[in-house]
């Protein structure tokens, strides 16, 4: 029997306000010391009562809208109750019913397969939980009992905002599942609500992962599977549950609803404990959180203020600077990137044929020389943080452009200005790196290598044409690849023709 995978996401995006979901401490834990990033509310100490971060629900309300979602005008906190050691309070302040997002959808395009079209049931508000740290090592208690192993809590996490986006079941193959990860992360970025990095735990992604026999409506027994630390890790743990599950079913066994944990050295899932559903967790409304009312004029302003994402942008590089999809998708797989090509760009009053030719070299010169230092290990991560300023690189476009400097020359130019910031200009200048195409100065240079190299000559009075590619070699050793390379390649050719008449 041919089966059908039926896959639903949960991602948990952590977002980066300054303080925490509902109280003021700061939210920056990862560069804090363990337990510095606390307080009574936190702590969850008798008495407090939790305020809501306003910055969080407007990173809510754009991740919403990026996705499509319609927004609520009314939505509520709730408690979500279960006995976890990381959860402080013994309940985690979630949403249930009355979420702030409802109903959207993500158009994905996966690789090697067809478009599709993925709904997002919902997005709600949530805040993270500690962080345990688990050690296998003897250990001496403060009582004198040893122990072999042991687990230390950091608090500086608990209650951090995180949001959780949840897909419909319209996800059929590990491709698709990448592709919506990916995007889901890139439009994240593009808000600049959250890093959206996985290994730093930023975003976490859960798969619900279910088979059922092609042609069929039918929705069987899932497995959610958790503990993927990588996009990589998440496809393949798919991947292993499609094979999985049909092979249960095919064995006359039934697949049992359960949480399991993604082994990403062994290759496959494990299980951890049976699935919890919704009645498990005893939700009810939090009491002391009253339902917030989102002013549909607030939500207009913020639906303003969205930048245009990669997918818009790409179609738009496409059109509007003539750039093949696969420099498009480059540039704009970054918003920074994409800023800085744009500005880049933008230098030069250009408009209709010279503009596009000059979007198309600026185009390879960050798609290709730049992001080879972006990426080189010692390196800043960020365009923007580079001493190669988009003024600086068209100066350097242009020059190239015109070809008043070579290939090398530029590559030359770049990297000094990429390790002091120097003006390209300058440095052209400063190192004598104008290229050489005038007659009067390289007709000197021509002769002089034919002098120094009789056997060439040789060859291509001999009729061995293809001497010139080595005499032209010559004359750009001789010029430090300062010489026209078609100029010389001309003048070569005329006055060997020169030396064979003479013959």
């Amino acid at each position: 029997m041919e089966y059908e995978a039926v896959i639903g996401l949960e991602v948990h995006v952590q977002l980066n306000t300054k303080s925490k979901m509902f109280c003021s401490c700061g939210a920056d834990y990862q560069s804090a010391e363990p337990n510095t990033r606390v307080c009574p509310v936190c702590m969850a100490l008798p008495g407090v009562l939790p305020v809501v971060n306003i910055a969080a629900v407007e990173s809510a309300i754009k991740i919403g809208l990026a996705l499509n979602c319609s927004i609520s005008e009314i939505t509520k906190f709730d408690r979500k109750n279960y006995p976890y050691p990381d959860l402080m309070k013994g309940y985690q302040i979630s949403q249930f019913d009355m979420p702030i997002c409802n109903e959207g959808w993500m158009d994905i395009k996966p690789e090697g397969e067809p478009d599709a079209h993925i709904g997002i049931t919902r997005v709600h508000m949530e805040e993270d939980v500690a962080r345990l740290t688990h050690i296998e090592k003897p250990l001496t208690t403060p009582g004198g009992k040893s122990a072999h192993s042991h687990t230390l809590m950091d608090i500086n996490r608990a209650g951090v905002p995180l949001m959780e986006v949840v897909s419909e079941p319209d996800i059929h193959s590990a491709a698709q599942a990448e592709a919506y990860i990916l995007k889901l992360q890139n439009i994240i970025r593009y808000l600049g609500v959250g890093t959206a990095n996985m290994e730093e735990g930023s975003f976490r992604v859960d798969a619900n992962v279910s088979v059922r026999p092609v042609g069929s409506d039918e929705l069987r027994e899932r497995v959610e599977v958790k503990n993927m630390n990588r996009v990589r890790a998440v496809v393949r743990a798919i991947e292993h549950e499609i094979k999985r599950q049909p092979e249960v079913w095919e064995s006359g066994g039934r697949v049992e609803m359960e949480t399991r944990g993604w082994d990403d050295v062994a290759g496959v899932t494990i299980v951890q404990r049976s699935k919890e559903e919704a009645h498990d967790y005893r939700y009810f409304p939090e009491p002391d959180i009253p339902p917030l009312e989102i002013d549909p004029r607030w939500v207009e302003e913020i639906t303003a203020s969205l930048p245009e994402f990669a997918d818009v942008r790409q179609a738009r590089f496409e059109d509007e600077y003539d750039l093949s999809e696969y420099d498009a998708a480059l540039l704009t797989a970054s918003r920074a990137t994409a800023d800085y090509f744009e500005a880049t760009v933008g230098v030069r009053d250009l408009s209709g044929e010279e503009r596009a030719a000059f979007a198309k070299e600026s185009a390879n010169w960050v798609n290709g020389e730049l992001a080879r230092l972006l990426n080189a290990p010692e390196g800043p991560s960020e365009i923007n943080d580079t001493k190669v300023k988009p003024e600086g690189l068209a100066s350097l476009v242009a020059m190239f452009q015109a070809r008043t400097i070579s290939n090398a020359a530029a590559r030359e130019v770049l990297e000094e200005m990429w390790s002091s910031g120097a003006n390209p200009d300058s440095v052209v200048a400063d190192r004598g790196l104008l290229k050489v195409s005038g007659t009067d100065e390289l007709l000197p240079v021509v002769q002089e290598v034919i002098d120094n190299n009789p056997n060439a000559v040789e060859d291509f009075v001999g009729g061995k044409e293809t001497a010139v590619r080595f005499l032209v070699g010559q004359v750009m050793k001789a010029t430090r690849g300062r010489a026209d390379a078609g100029v010389a390649a001309e003048l070569l050719t005329r006055t060997l023709e020169e030396v064979k008449a003479a013959r």
